[in-house]
């Protein structure tokens, strides 16, 4: 890490272990892996600094053996909930005025813990908790995690720096306020890394938070908390409750100082909260501030000019890594009709090379699906297009959840561009591809743009720099995230600032200023050196 400004650590991406056969990481996150799930846990509430249990609970089970125990959460009632809310407006009366470099501290320490002590056990808990292999519980519980912490502290100091003009007479500066109130964090099950960053670069920028982690991310949630709390968080500037999203967000949100939402998790959820925002404006002592990411219909464009098996590569890796359960995962494809016959080769030895199970066993690249809702409904568009005459399902098709929630990789082509798999959110491994003639790319980039109502990520694959710089304009308010010659998953926190519109959206670009700034209310100060002492200005004078 280099020095920055005021002499602040300068982030740097954390490099990614391998975990190769042999390696010393491979044997220590498998031991991590056994030991926590042979064992269990119970799982509090957090406010104030302190473990609250309930004693209404439920249990915790991995995906891939949801008849296995991992341990048991406790459920918050709404008296829970308000306390959380009491308990953080009043840390904020200390948390808000203790200066930058510390609370810059505590999360830089935080990102340490993470990188080194902690890693394999949240590694190896985000594998049992999400169902993620070595490789994807790497890159997004150890490396997106310490990065997010790293490199917020970074802008953090950048948006400090950033100061207006001053002259002889007059000091002009801005001072970066909290937020009056206090906010709320809602965060999903897919990345443990965002689980940590939402109510984290809150409480950086001297906010209070009421987190509500999803219930299917419960167990790597305590480790992200037991870290923070290590890390020198105070009490009461981060609270940690489970249990009914309705009531919690019911009570969080009729608050009159509740001043932030920080959301990621689905559309209609979303735009529910925001609606009740809304109808609750008028109670509230200043408007929140509402930053949210959401889901996507990710696309794949090829051109004609494009390498048959970069755009294979491509469709495997953006469609099916993690299970196709990352916002940003490749659900539909364009392929011209001149590269399909190598295309479709490819794909198919692809998904019948894979291995499907337990990510304890490192040569599994597929593991469950997220829990039984998730895997009812894919297995219902699947069964749909079995029966569908517009379609044809090329790989995979086929699901079990005797002990886990498997659903094959499975690949459908249509004739019908606006089959539903184009256009429908699945959240799952399965991906839709339209086959499309040579001389209609044009065509087709408009088709693109208009059958999703999503904009979060895109790729096009092409050698003709033409053909790019015709999809980059067509497709530029269809995908936030915009790859050229690459899957349209994998944004790493300094290099490719994530987020989109239009349904995906407000494209706030977590891991980026511009998404910090959201959690500041600027003051400008004016100090006059010699005050004025006669009102009169020149002209007035005969």
């Amino acid at each position: 890490m280099g020095k920055g400004f005021f002499n602040v650590p300068i982030a740097v991406n954390e490099p990614v272990k391998s975990y190769a056969p042999g390696t010393p990481e491979r044997d220590a996150v498998l031991k991590a892996y056994k030991e926590m799930y042979n064992s269990t846990v119970d799982v509090p509430l957090y406010i104030n600094g302190k473990d609250i249990t309930t004693g209404n609970t439920r249990t915790m089970s991995p995906p891939h053996d949801h008849k296995h125990v991992v341990g048991t959460y406790h459920l918050a009632d709404k008296t829970h909930v308000e306390e959380a809310i009491a308990t953080a407006l009043e840390a904020r009366k200390a948390w808000s005025l203790m200066p930058w470099e510390q609370r810059a501290a505590i999360f830089l320490k935080a990102a340490e813990l993470v990188a080194g002590p902690y890693r394999y056990k949240i590694n190896a808990a985000t594998m049992i908790a999400q169902s993620k292999n070595i490789f994807q519980a790497e890159i997004d519980a150890a490396c997106e995690l310490v990065d997010f912490l790293r490199f917020n502290v970074q802008y953090m100091t950048e948006i400090y720096s950033e100061q207006p003009k001053s002259t002889s007479d007059a000091w002009n500066r801005v001072e970066y306020r909290p937020l009056e109130g206090f906010t709320y964090a809602v965060t999903p099950f897919n990345f443990t890394a965002i689980a940590g960053n939402l109510p984290a670069c809150m409480a950086l920028m001297g906010n209070v938070v009421v987190w509500k982690p999803s219930d299917s991310q419960v167990y790597s949630a305590k480790i992200i908390m037991d870290i923070f709390k290590e890390a020198g968080v105070p009490a009461g500037v981060i609270n940690v409750v489970f249990g009914d999203p309705v009531m919690i967000s019911e009570t969080v949100l009729s608050n009159p100082d509740f001043s932030g939402l920080h959301f990621t998790g689905s559309t209609f959820v979303f735009k529910e909260l925001w609606k009740q925002i809304g109808n609750n404006i008028h109670n509230y002592k200043t408007y929140p501030r509402i930053v949210g990411e959401t889901g996507g219909k990710d696309f794949i464009m090829a051109h004609k000019s494009a390498d048959p098996k970069q755009v294979a590569t491509a469709i495997i890796r953006g469609a099916f890594e993690f299970q196709g359960q990352k916002c940003s995962a490749a659900s539909r494809a364009y392929i011209p009709n001149s590269l399909w016959a190598e295309v479709k080769k490819l794909i198919i030895e692809d998904v019948k090379s894979f291995k499907m199970g337990s990510p304890a066993d490192m040569s599994n690249f597929i593991t469950a699906v997220i829990h039984e809702g998730s895997f009812d409904k894919l297995a219902k568009y699947i069964d749909q297009a079995k029966a569908d005459a517009d379609v044809e399902i090329i790989a995979g098709g086929n699901y079990d959840k005797s002990k886990g929630y498997f659903i094959e990789p499975t690949v459908i082509v249509t004739t019908n561009p606006n089959y539903t798999t184009m256009h429908t959110e699945l959240f799952g491994p399965i991906i839709t591809i339209y086959v499309y003639e040579d001389e209609a790319y044009a065509e087709t980039l408009t088709l693109v743009d208009s059958t999703s109502d999503y904009a979060l990520t895109g790729a096009i694959l092409s050698t003709d720099r033409y053909a790019i710089t015709q999809a980059t304009t067509a497709l530029q308010n269809c995908a936030g995230n915009f790859y050229i010659n690459d899957k349209c998953t994998g944004a790493v926190v300094g290099q490719q600032p994530f987020g989109g519109a239009r349904a995906s959206g407000t494209n706030d670009k977590a891991g980026s200023p511009q998404n910090l700034l959201r959690w500041v209310s600027p003051r400008l100060i004016k100090e006059t050196f010699v005050t004025p002492t006669d009102y009169r200005y020149p002209f007035l004078g005969e």
